[in-house]
Protein backbone atom coordinates (compact mmCIF):
# COMPACT_ATOMS: atom_id res chain seq x y z
CA UNK A 1 0.00 0.00 0.00
CA UNK A 2 0.93 3.35 -0.73
CA UNK A 3 2.22 5.31 2.27
CA UNK A 4 -0.15 8.04 3.95
CA UNK A 5 0.87 11.86 4.84
CA UNK A 6 -0.85 13.66 7.84
CA UNK A 7 -0.68 17.18 8.40
CA UNK A 8 -1.69 18.70 12.04
CA UNK A 9 -0.70 22.42 12.85
CA UNK A 10 0.97 23.10 9.83
CA UNK A 11 3.60 19.94 10.64
CA UNK A 12 3.59 16.74 7.71
CA UNK A 13 3.74 13.25 9.50
CA UNK A 14 4.66 10.14 6.91
CA UNK A 15 2.50 6.80 8.24
CA UNK A 16 4.04 4.00 6.50
CA UNK A 17 2.88 0.55 6.48
CA UNK A 18 3.20 -2.08 8.35
CA UNK A 19 4.20 0.48 11.84
CA UNK A 20 0.51 2.09 11.59
CA UNK A 21 0.41 5.34 13.51
CA UNK A 22 -0.91 6.48 16.90
CA UNK A 23 -2.47 9.57 17.94
CA UNK A 24 -3.05 10.66 21.30
CA UNK A 25 -1.39 12.47 24.56
CA UNK A 26 1.31 9.85 24.44
CA UNK A 27 1.85 8.60 20.61
CA UNK A 28 3.17 8.62 17.53
CA UNK A 29 1.92 12.09 17.26
CA UNK A 30 1.62 13.83 20.59
CA UNK A 31 -1.62 16.27 20.21
CA UNK A 32 -1.04 17.68 23.35
CA UNK A 33 -0.41 17.51 27.49
CA UNK A 34 -4.50 18.15 27.35
CA UNK A 35 -5.18 15.76 30.70
CA UNK A 36 -8.68 15.09 29.02
CA UNK A 37 -6.91 13.22 25.87
CA UNK A 38 -6.45 9.61 26.32
CA UNK A 39 -2.78 8.64 26.05
CA UNK A 40 -3.74 6.69 22.84
CA UNK A 41 -6.72 7.90 21.02
CA UNK A 42 -6.44 7.50 17.24
CA UNK A 43 -4.92 4.79 15.54
CA UNK A 44 -3.86 4.21 11.38
CA UNK A 45 -2.94 1.09 10.50
CA UNK A 46 -3.01 -1.44 7.50
CA UNK A 47 -5.80 -4.16 7.51
CA UNK A 48 -7.30 -6.45 4.41
CA UNK A 49 -5.12 -4.28 1.86
CA UNK A 50 -5.98 -1.02 2.88
CA UNK A 51 -5.80 2.08 5.24
CA UNK A 52 -8.08 1.85 8.18
CA UNK A 53 -8.39 4.68 11.48
CA UNK A 54 -9.96 3.67 14.55
CA UNK A 55 -10.97 4.62 18.02
CA UNK A 56 -8.95 2.82 20.63
CA UNK A 57 -10.13 5.22 23.40
CA UNK A 58 -12.81 4.55 25.68
CA UNK A 59 -14.24 7.90 26.20
CA UNK A 60 -13.54 10.20 23.42
CA UNK A 61 -15.46 10.41 19.75
CA UNK A 62 -14.48 11.74 16.35
CA UNK A 63 -15.75 13.77 13.48
CA UNK A 64 -14.59 12.46 9.61
CA UNK A 65 -15.63 13.99 7.12
CA UNK A 66 -14.16 14.00 3.19
CA UNK A 67 -12.41 16.87 1.83
CA UNK A 68 -16.41 18.51 0.43
CA UNK A 69 -17.82 18.17 3.72
CA UNK A 70 -20.45 16.19 1.93
CA UNK A 71 -19.68 12.38 3.56
CA UNK A 72 -19.83 12.26 7.48
CA UNK A 73 -19.01 9.45 10.16
CA UNK A 74 -19.05 9.73 13.76
CA UNK A 75 -16.20 7.68 15.20
CA UNK A 76 -17.40 6.31 18.49
CA UNK A 77 -14.98 4.43 20.80
CA UNK A 78 -13.89 1.04 19.47
CA UNK A 79 -15.13 1.68 15.80
CA UNK A 80 -13.16 1.63 12.59
CA UNK A 81 -13.43 3.10 9.09
CA UNK A 82 -11.16 2.58 6.03
CA UNK A 83 -9.30 5.43 4.32
CA UNK A 84 -11.26 5.66 0.84
CA UNK A 85 -10.99 9.42 0.72
CA UNK A 86 -7.73 11.48 -0.86
CA UNK A 87 -8.20 13.74 1.94
CA UNK A 88 -10.30 12.63 5.19
CA UNK A 89 -10.74 16.14 7.76
CA UNK A 90 -10.32 14.45 11.63
CA UNK A 91 -12.09 16.94 14.35
CA UNK A 92 -11.98 15.91 17.72
CA UNK A 93 -12.18 17.75 21.24
CA UNK A 94 -11.02 16.63 24.58
CA UNK A 95 -12.36 19.12 27.58
CA UNK A 96 -12.86 22.55 26.40
CA UNK A 97 -10.43 22.02 23.13
CA UNK A 98 -11.42 20.91 19.82
CA UNK A 99 -8.36 19.66 17.37
CA UNK A 100 -8.30 19.05 13.65
CA UNK A 101 -6.48 17.24 11.77
CA UNK A 102 -6.11 15.89 7.86
CA UNK A 103 -4.97 12.60 6.70
CA UNK A 104 -3.60 12.77 2.95
CA UNK A 105 -3.68 9.72 0.36
CA UNK A 106 -2.78 8.63 -3.01
CA UNK A 107 -5.12 5.91 -3.35
CA UNK A 108 -8.80 7.46 -3.71
CA UNK A 109 -11.21 4.45 -4.00
CA UNK A 110 -14.45 6.61 -3.62
CA UNK A 111 -14.26 10.51 -4.57
CA UNK A 112 -16.54 12.76 -3.69
CA UNK A 113 -18.81 12.79 -6.60
CA UNK A 114 -19.12 9.10 -6.73
CA UNK A 115 -20.50 8.87 -3.05
CA UNK A 116 -23.18 11.65 -3.76
CA UNK A 117 -24.22 9.29 -6.67
CA UNK A 118 -25.15 6.96 -4.13
CA UNK A 119 -22.28 4.52 -3.47
CA UNK A 120 -23.74 1.80 -0.58
CA UNK A 121 -22.38 2.83 2.59
CA UNK A 122 -21.74 6.63 2.05
CA UNK A 123 -23.54 8.97 4.33
CA UNK A 124 -24.27 12.41 2.74
CA UNK A 125 -24.97 15.09 4.47
CA UNK A 126 -27.84 17.43 2.86
CA UNK A 127 -28.09 20.98 3.58
CA UNK A 128 -29.51 22.13 6.87
CA UNK A 129 -31.57 25.28 6.86
CA UNK A 130 -30.71 27.26 9.96
CA UNK A 131 -32.73 30.51 11.39
CA UNK A 132 -30.22 33.78 11.37
CA UNK A 133 -30.04 32.91 14.96
CA UNK A 134 -29.14 29.67 15.09
CA UNK A 135 -26.38 30.17 12.83
CA UNK A 136 -24.95 33.03 15.12
CA UNK A 137 -24.86 30.99 17.85
CA UNK A 138 -22.49 28.06 16.01
CA UNK A 139 -20.39 30.59 15.02
CA UNK A 140 -19.69 31.62 17.90
CA UNK A 141 -19.05 28.68 19.50
CA UNK A 142 -16.79 27.81 17.03
CA UNK A 143 -15.05 31.33 16.18
CA UNK A 144 -11.92 29.97 17.95
CA UNK A 145 -11.68 27.36 15.76
CA UNK A 146 -12.41 29.27 12.44
CA UNK A 147 -10.10 32.10 13.38
CA UNK A 148 -6.97 29.52 13.12
CA UNK A 149 -4.92 30.67 10.39
CA UNK A 150 -3.33 27.22 10.51
CA UNK A 151 -6.15 24.39 12.23
CA UNK A 152 -4.99 22.46 14.45
CA UNK A 153 -6.98 23.61 17.78
CA UNK A 154 -9.04 26.08 19.20
CA UNK A 155 -10.91 26.50 22.26
CA UNK A 156 -14.68 25.88 22.55
CA UNK A 157 -16.42 29.17 24.99
CA UNK A 158 -18.37 27.93 27.98
CA UNK A 159 -22.36 28.98 27.34
CA UNK A 160 -22.04 32.03 29.79
CA UNK A 161 -18.70 33.34 27.12
CA UNK A 162 -20.63 32.70 24.57
CA UNK A 163 -23.69 34.08 25.52
CA UNK A 164 -21.86 37.30 26.35
CA UNK A 165 -20.24 37.18 22.75
CA UNK A 166 -23.91 37.64 21.76
CA UNK A 167 -25.50 39.65 24.15
CA UNK A 168 -27.73 37.44 25.37
CA UNK A 169 -28.84 36.16 28.27
CA UNK A 170 -28.07 32.81 29.52
CA UNK A 171 -31.41 31.38 29.52
CA UNK A 172 -32.02 32.78 25.78
CA UNK A 173 -28.61 31.11 24.44
CA UNK A 174 -29.61 27.49 26.03
CA UNK A 175 -33.13 27.53 24.48
CA UNK A 176 -31.64 28.47 21.14
CA UNK A 177 -28.77 26.17 21.96
CA UNK A 178 -31.67 23.73 22.66
CA UNK A 179 -33.27 24.16 19.49
CA UNK A 180 -30.79 24.05 17.34
CA UNK A 181 -29.53 20.55 18.87
CA UNK A 182 -32.75 19.59 18.28
CA UNK A 183 -33.05 19.93 14.91
CA UNK A 184 -29.71 18.39 13.87
CA UNK A 185 -30.71 15.43 16.14
CA UNK A 186 -34.15 15.16 13.96
CA UNK A 187 -31.74 15.03 10.91
CA UNK A 188 -29.55 12.25 11.91
CA UNK A 189 -26.87 13.87 13.63
CA UNK A 190 -25.24 11.99 16.76
CA UNK A 191 -24.08 12.85 19.93
CA UNK A 192 -26.65 16.47 20.49
CA UNK A 193 -29.14 14.87 22.43
CA UNK A 194 -29.01 15.78 26.45
CA UNK A 195 -29.26 13.10 28.79
CA UNK A 196 -27.49 10.57 31.19
CA UNK A 197 -23.52 10.84 30.10
CA UNK A 198 -23.93 13.60 27.47
CA UNK A 199 -23.21 17.11 29.62
CA UNK A 200 -23.82 20.79 27.98
CA UNK A 201 -20.00 20.58 26.94
CA UNK A 202 -19.76 17.38 25.43
CA UNK A 203 -23.20 18.57 23.28
CA UNK A 204 -21.33 22.26 22.30
CA UNK A 205 -18.10 20.17 21.14
CA UNK A 206 -20.15 18.01 18.94
CA UNK A 207 -21.67 20.68 17.56
CA UNK A 208 -18.95 22.88 16.28
CA UNK A 209 -17.35 19.67 15.25
CA UNK A 210 -20.14 18.49 13.21
CA UNK A 211 -20.55 22.44 11.57
CA UNK A 212 -16.82 23.03 11.07
CA UNK A 213 -16.44 19.46 9.27
CA UNK A 214 -19.62 20.04 7.07
CA UNK A 215 -19.11 23.46 6.43
CA UNK A 216 -22.44 24.45 7.91
CA UNK A 217 -20.23 27.42 9.31
CA UNK A 218 -17.23 28.65 7.77
CA UNK A 219 -14.65 31.50 8.26
CA UNK A 220 -17.04 33.82 5.99
CA UNK A 221 -19.59 33.66 8.78
CA UNK A 222 -17.60 35.40 11.24
CA UNK A 223 -18.69 38.38 9.86
CA UNK A 224 -22.25 37.45 11.07
CA UNK A 225 -20.93 38.14 14.93
CA UNK A 226 -20.14 42.06 14.19
CA UNK A 227 -23.41 42.96 12.58
CA UNK A 228 -27.08 43.57 14.23
CA UNK A 229 -28.50 41.17 16.15
CA UNK A 230 -31.09 39.10 14.20
CA UNK A 231 -34.67 39.65 15.51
Amino acid sequence: MKPLRLEFCGEWYDITEPEGFSIGRESDLVIDDNPYLHRRFLQIYPDFGMWWLGNVGNLLSATVTDATGHVQAWLSPGARLPIVFEQLHVLFSAGATTYDLTIYSDDDFYSSSSALAGITGATTIDPIPLTSSQRLLIVALSEDVLRQRVPGRGEIPTSNQAAARLGWNLTTFNRKLDNVCDKLDKTGVAGLRGGRGNLATNRRARLVEYAVSTRLVSVDDLALLDGPEPS
